[in-house]
């Protein structure tokens, strides 16, 4: 394998291989600090558009968008607290306070340099541990996804905002959202009214923009008076050196590609689960948990390093079982397919140079987001943030409705937008943090379909939840986060005080 891995080198580093890596990683960048675009359609578009290319050209193309729009997310997620991606939801937390703050740039740096680290970090797992890594998804079962499921979010309800109540009850809020549709286990509608527009749920991408993106503008709408951001105290050149980076964050990064990694290859997980994750656990280790969400960089490179390592991670299933990690990496087998490459174990050894010169291109493309990404933020996106909030609160809305409407066409979706809209900047005013809701929306429906083929599978038998090995071992550190938040809240009880008139 190594001897393999070696001789594809030449390949990944062939000319027309190099300009396709470029051209994609900044395309990707691009789409994904682009509200309404998105990796998966801008790679679907493309993938006709290669079919006469070399399949390392093509494939070169597809790296460079994945890497590339993983960061790029964090553009808008940083500057105006707009998720670009649905992985960059956790970076919001952390990263729209920096910009208020005036530290945009550092923001930016930190965030291109945790994406890279964490893609890095992913194309080497992919690389060295494929075959290996690739048993341990086959030990998940329903069960044990509907155990990740509960893990993941419990855990954000626990530890994302001050009052636990509310954020169990925003995160119940996001499950009921997410259930919206049809039944994808009997098939039945459910919660639709007999609304065909509900059939097929809410789209998660609006969502994710009304909760998001519609309060701040209401924020600067109230402001329109005031200078929302102060442009002098925004530094489009990120301040700090990279090794200042380096000493603050490589136990940051290390923790969180791992996490990353471990999610990637599990199917249908995803880099938005992989961040949460990440930035939870990075809070629960940090000596001040409590600056988290207020402008705390850790927080960033926590969020950033855990999806990008999601990445490469994501093709382990793929390209070993067949299996799709994501709906990228069903792209990349259709792309394989399309260039008549049967993806599974005999990939290997009928088309060395193509899968591992895949492994390179998304080692290289991880890589080049250390040139582009910074110089595309600083230069480009940052300069927003200098309008006046009175043409940035019509320039913002505007975007926003456009990338909307791009993706079904339909014109239904901006009332939604605006409906969630109005929703987000009510639980905002009320001190409901909005991202359970998110992570409702996306792990309930997840938790519900895998508890119910549980069921089913084993006849109404409840015990297999707490038999299975790798379900005890989810349920430990579920309880580990639990009573610890339990025990903190008790420490942080006042006392009540002396009786004045005993000694």
């Amino acid at each position: 394998m190594f001897e393999s891995l070696l001789n594809a080198l030449p390949v990944a580093l062939q000319f027309g291989s190099l300009i396709s890596l470029f051209v994609g990683t900044l395309i990707g960048i691009l789409i994904g600090a682009l509200p309404g675009l998105n990796p998966v359609m801008a790679i679907a578009l493309m993938l006709p558009l290669t079919y006469g290319f070399d399949p390392i050209i093509a494939l070169g193309l597809v790296a460079g968008i994945y890497n590339g729009s993983m960061y790029g997310g964090a553009i808008p997620a940083i500057l105006l607290n707009i998720p670009g991606t649905p992985a960059a939801i956790a970076t919001t937390f952390d990263g729209y306070p920096m910009t208020r703050k005036g530290e945009g740039g550092l923001a930016l740096k930190t965030a291109c340099w945790s994406s890279a680290i964490g893609g890095i970090v992913s194309a080497l797992a992919l690389m060295t541990l494929a075959p290996m890594l690739a048993k341990v998804t086959l030990a998940f079962g329903p069960a044990e996804y509907f155990w990740v499921a509960v893990f993941g979010l419990v855990s954000i309800a626990v530890l994302v905002g001050k009052d636990v109540s509310k954020g169990m009850l925003s995160a119940l809020l996001g499950v009921i959202i997410g259930l919206v549709g049809v039944d994808a286990i009997s098939g039945e509608e459910r919660f639709t009214f007999n609304t065909l527009y509900l059939v097929g749920g809410f789209e998660l991408l609006i969502v994710l923009i009304g909760l998001y993106a519609v309060p701040p503008v209401l924020e600067m709408a109230e402001r329109r008076n005031e200078s929302y951001f102060n442009s002098d105290s925004f530094r489009a050149k990120p301040s700090g050196g990279s090794l200042g980076l380096l000493r603050r964050h490589w136990r940051t990064w290390s923790r969180s590609s791992l996490i990353g990694v471990a999610v990637g290859i599990l199917p249908g997980a995803g880099g938005n689960l992989a961040a949460l994750l990440s930035y939870n656990e990075a809070k629960r280790k940090a000596p001040d948990p409590e600056t988290f969400g207020s402008g705390n960089p850790v927080g960033i490179a926590a969020a950033e390093s855990g999806n990008s390592a999601d990445n490469a991670a994501a093709m382990i299933p793929s390209l070993t079982l067949g299996i799709p990690g994501n709906l990228i990496a069903a792209l990349v087998l259709g792309a394989l397919m399309i260039h008549g490459l049967q993806p599974g174990p005999q990939l290997f050894t009928r088309s060395p140079d193509v899968v591992f010169g895949f492994m390179w291109q998304m080692l290289l493309t991880a890589m080049l987001l250390l040139l582009l990404g910074g110089m595309v933020a600083t230069r480009l996106f940052a300069q927003v943030l200098r309008m006046p909030s009175a043409l940035l609160v019509p320039t913002t809305l505007v975007l926003m409705a456009v990338g909307v409407y791009t993706v079904n066409g339909n014109v239904t979706d901006l009332y939604v937008m605006l409906a969630f809209g109005l929703a987000g900047y009510l639980l905002n005013r009320l001190g409901f943090p909005l991202a359970p809701v998110v992570l409702g929306v996306l792990l309930g429906p997840m938790a519900e379909q895998n508890f119910r083929l549980t069921m089913l599978i084993a006849q109404n038998d409840w015990t297999v939840l707490f038999t299975r090995p790798i379900s005890l071992g989810i349920i430990a550190l579920l309880a580990v986060i639990l009573l610890s938040q339990a025990w903190k809240t008790l420490r942080q009880r006042p006392r009540p005080a002396a009786h004045p008139g005993r000694q």
